[in-house]
């Protein structure tokens, strides 16, 4: 996966109009912000305009301050009211500016946790609607890794923006000040400034590109820093002497990764420091300008201050604020990436929506139906076409990669066949309401999710409205015999499981599997799907499990795969499917009659035994 720096040399720079263009996304960002947290933006925004006056306010009566001094101290009979008023004034603003400013402070950090948790929640509920080809999608993913990745990002663009228009008031402010006493010293102001705001632009718009083209590179990066150092890899990683090898690929792409960003920094630090000495000198300049009318008696002393303070204070925020303008466009680039994730349109057909899915009356039927993997031109399932009878336990049997999880996927709309139909009670699945729909099943996978949550929350996944149903978590938790691995536990039901917290206890394979099966009977689902989730049990555990499964979903339509033929021959009948195809179906007995792929495969898995 690893690029060369050549390869990648035309995608570390974009067209810096695009930092100004994703702008668009501001008014729609703060209407988050504002929903996240409404009292504390408020308060926010209005302390932030009231200390955007505090400076020039500052500068004049500093200005008046110092002209009542000089006046005084040349009079004959030195009067101190106005002065002893002036300074009571400057402290009373200083004041009222550090106890706003606290305020600020306080409400930019809990607006930035806020808005951080209502994006993330956004975030979690976008994936939901999303269907699986497009959550499996590298393209999407990236946009996923994004979104998730940059909500520090979008924060810090909160409090930027906000500090923008502070600074934009102070600024009017300042200049209003400055035109009325010596309006030529705006032109030579922004002259200095501009051409280091241009390249903080261009520079920031080079950044923003050259991580935006390296996500899945980034993303490897974190894969291999898991993997790397992981106890849950640690065994293969040690076992097999991998620590080297994996330690010398992330080496390498991080090393790629540190040469691009090292010469944007470097030539971001030298033209910087161009620009910014010839601010400086022209500052410097108009600053001997001022000393010289003032000496002249052009202007007064406390003028001088007013000009010299005025003209220093809005050079300084205008380096600032075109600073932050940069870094607000630069993040606005990543706003976008987050916006585009949100409004990722639902990859499905439009549902024509049966009210109501009654009991299942007729069953499940496949007509021709053909299914690839998208971006994959090679057929997973080729013309299949059978029924699975309401009530009945059918089995899936074949040779890996024959299609029999891919069939689960399609029944469960996870995808949708390239062609043909999948028909319930005979109309079409895609015509069903897709939630309700798919509430009609009780899955269990063979990579089953294994939650560190508790006992009691890993098994409620099955039906999370019954988390609080104790009676119901100990019932579902007996039929798939996890109650005798809840009786190994200190702390029962309220166990923690896994590594990653404290107190956390791990479990081996099949404890995990027992866990995970009693997800399958939380809920009371019309049709169950095991997906070979006792894999890791030994085979006389795992015929006692489909045995107690057989039984406990009397009168469901249930759906079994599994290797193991012990298992399968307990189910009524038997889809076998080879090449994408449905080779034959029929009972255990039946099948073994045929003499064909089932009878080969039963015959060499009980010589297995022998």
């Amino acid at each position: 996966m690893a690029r060369n720096l050549a390869s990648i040399k035309d995608k570390t720079t974009i067209d810096w109009k695009g930092g100004f263009s994703a702008l668009k996304y501001l008014p729609r960002f703060f209407k988050e912000v504002y929903h996240s947290s409404k009292g504390a933006f408020l308060i926010n925004t209005i302390c932030r305009l009231l200390n955007a006056l505090s400076p020039i306010f500052l500068l004049y009566v500093g200005k008046l301050l110092i002209d009542e001094i000089i006046l005084q101290s040349g009079s004959g009979q030195a009067e101190f009211s106005k002065v002893w008023l002036y300074v009571g004034i400057e402290l009373g603003i200083a004041i009222v500016s550090d106890i706003i400013n606290r305020i600020i402070t306080l409400t930019d950090g809990l607006i930035g946790d806020k808005y951080s948790n209502y994006s993330s929640v956004l975030i979690i509920r976008k994936t939901k609607d999303l269907s699986i080809s497009q959550l499996e999608d590298s393209e999407l993913y990236d946009k996923l890794e994004r979104a998730r990745t940059q909500t520090s990002g979008r924060v810090g663009l909160m409090s930027n923006t906000l500090s923008q228009i502070q600074s934009l008031i102070v600024i009017i402010s300042l200049i209003g000040g400055l035109v009325y006493f010596e309006p030529w010293l705006i032109l030579i102001l922004f002259l200095s400034i501009i051409p280091a705001f241009i390249n903080e632009l261009k520079f920031s718009s080079s950044k923003y590109s050259i991580a935006r083209s390296w996500t899945s590179e980034r993303r490897e990066l974190d894969y291999l820093r898991y993997i790397g150092a992981n106890d849950t890899t640690a065994k293969e990683m040690k076992l097999f002497g991998l620590v080297d090898f994996v330690a010398n690929r992330f080496e390498r792409l991080s090393n790629q990764y540190y040469l691009i960003n090292r010469k944007l920094a470097i030539n971001r630090t030298f033209l910087g420091s161009i620009f910014n000495l010839l601010g400086t000198l022209s500052y410097y300049g108009a600053y001997l300008l001022i000393i010289v009318r003032a000496v002249s008696g052009v202007i007064t002393i406390g003028d001088l201050t007013f000009l010299s303070g005025s003209f220093n204070r809005l050079r300084n925020s205008l380096q600032s604020n075109f600073s932050k303008f940069t870094r607000i466009a630069e993040s606005a680039l990543y706003l976008k990436d987050y916006f585009d994730f949100i409004d990722i349109s639902i990859d499905s057909k439009m549902d024509q929506t049966v009210e109501e899915i009654s009991d299942i009356k007729l069953g499940f039927e496949f007509r021709d139906v053909k299914f690839s993997y998208p971006g994959s031109d090679e057929l997973v399932l080729n013309g299949v076409s059978f029924k699975v009878i309401a009530g009945e336990k059918m089995a899936f049997v074949g040779q890996n990669g024959a299609g029999k999880t891919t069939l689960i996927k399609l029944m469960l709309r996870f995808y949708e066949p390239d062609s043909g139909q999948i028909l319930l009670d005979g109309i079409d699945i895609t015509d069903y309401d897709k939630t309700k729909y798919q509430q009609l099943f009780g899955v269990i996978f063979q990579d089953f999710i294994r939650y560190e949550f508790s006992v009691k929350e890993n098994i409620a996944v099955g039906d999370i409205k019954q988390i609080d149903n104790q009676k119901a978590i100990e019932e579902a938790a007996r039929r798939s015999l996890a109650d005798e691995v809840v009786a190994e536990m200190k702390s029962g039901y309220n166990q923690q499981l896994g590594r990653r917290f404290a107190k956390g206890k791990n479990l081996s394979g099949g404890q995990w599997q027992k866990i995970a099966l009693a997800r399958a009977y939380m809920k009371d689902a019309k049709v169950m799907i095991l997906d070979e989730p006792t894999s890791a049990l030994d085979a006389r555990a795992e015929y006692e499990a489909f045995q107690r499964f057989i039984g406990l979903t009397k009168g469901k339509t249930s759906i079994i795969i599994s290797h193991r033929f012990s298992t399968v021959r307990m189910a009524d009948r038997v889809l076998v499917l080879k090449g994408g195809k449905v080779l034959e179906v029929g009972t255990h007995d039946e099948l073994i009659k045929n003499d064909s792929l089932y009878a080969e495969l039963f015959t060499l898995q009980a010589q297995g035994y022998l």
